[in-house]
């Protein structure tokens, strides 16, 4: 097994709203993909968005504006 990196976890509320993450980033070119919910986070929605988390400032400024509802970010090693 490879050794774990850190990774930016982004969860919401709802699938729709991680769907609509994975058709906003791949429109932008943004790093990531759809990965379930680690179990060390609760959510609502079983699915998360994982990015690098150099992305995080710019993925919470794109999601904002697309008025994408986040539940929350974390960095955990993936």
């Amino acid at each position: 097994m490879g050794e774990k990196r850190p990774r930016l976890v982004v969860t919401f509320y709802t699938t729709a709203g991680a769907i609509a993450t994975e058709q906003l980033c791949r429109r932008l070119g943004l790093e990531g993909r759809l990965i379930s919910v680690p179990r060390r986070i609760t959510s609502d929605c079983g699915m998360a968005w994982s990015a690098p988390p150099g992305l995080r400032e710019t993925l919470e400024a794109r999601l904002e504006e697309a008025g994408i509802e986040t539940a929350g970010f974390y960095e955990l090693p993936l």
